[in-house]
């Protein structure tokens, strides 16, 4: 096959995914915040259910891996700054840098390893036993009782997440900054509080909740394309993994594009 018929049918099949990605959203979205009010029921019990398996579940993982990133973040940054004579910097760094960026991306990260793939694994075992094709049998809507309480939980999940593995992040941060650059816990935090903006925190809040809508899209319609045998179960849920990171770290980019260009000079 000619180079530009592959370039062209792998777009063409790119756009159709994303298409997908979008249709599955949008009925997600209306499920939660239009049909309710129609007199059509939401699931609130499996949405409850999903946020504490997203959030609540996850908080150990969280925590670990966000302390670590801030202690390796700052120890990396007194490196270069020992030598400029400019340690009292390393708490400003830490605390912009996991705000804006590593704590948002390292949530996503435990995320997609924890919820995505379970989603994907789910839905897809769900379309394996033929449960989806019951479903709508029963007259049930697959996105309503499926895919819109993961949505609601991860959209409201993963910006809290965040928010505790930015905290994580600092005090790992801090604890080096204590111990090896001369800081007190009060001066750093001071530091810290100093450094910060609205705008550093709400732009990875921002992230977050984008970062979970692609998620959930991702893990959930690569449950509805599995195929027939119980090995699909595996590709669809490894496929959703690897899918949802290239997708966050484009959604990242193009959000982080966007904050740069419209901040203020």
């Amino acid at each position: 096959m000619p180079l530009t018929e592959t370039i062209g049918a792998a777009t063409l099949d790119s756009l159709a995914y994303v298409g997908g990605l979008a249709r599955l959203t949008g009925g997600a979205l209306r499920a939660v915040f239009i049909l309710p009010f129609q007199g059509k029921k939401f699931h609130i019990g499996r949405a409850i259910h999903q946020a504490m398996s997203v959030g609540v579940e996850a908080l150990p993982i969280t925590s670990l891996i966000s302390f670590f990133v801030g202690t390796i973040l700052a120890v990396n940054a007194a490196y270069e700054l020992r030598k400029l004579g400019a340690l009292h910097f390393v708490a400003s760094g830490v605390a912009i840098a996991i705000t804006r960026e590593l704590g948002p991306l390292m949530t996503a990260i435990v995320v997609i390893g924890r919820s995505g793939s379970a989603f994907a694994a789910e839905i897809g075992t769900m379309k394996v036993n033929e449960e989806i094709d019951a479903m709508e049998t029963m007259a049930l809507e697959p996105v309503q009782f499926l895919v819109a309480p993961k949505f609601l939980a991860m959209v409201l999940m993963v910006p809290c997440l965040t928010c505790w593995a930015d905290f994580m992040g600092v005090l790992g941060g801090g604890v080096f900054g204590v111990t090896s650059a001369g800081f007190t816990w009060g001066s750093y935090i001071q530091a810290t509080l100093d450094a910060l903006l609205e705008r550093d925190i709400m732009t990875g809040l921002i992230k977050a909740a984008m970062f979970g809508l692609v998620i959930t899209a991702v893990g959930c319609q690569e449950g509805f394309l599995t195929g027939l045998g119980s090995e699909q179960v595996g590709r669809s849920t490894t496929s959703a993994v690897v899918k949802s990171i290239f997708l966050v770290v484009m959604v990242d980019l193009i959000f982080t594009t966007i904050f740069y260009v419209t901040s203020p000079r």
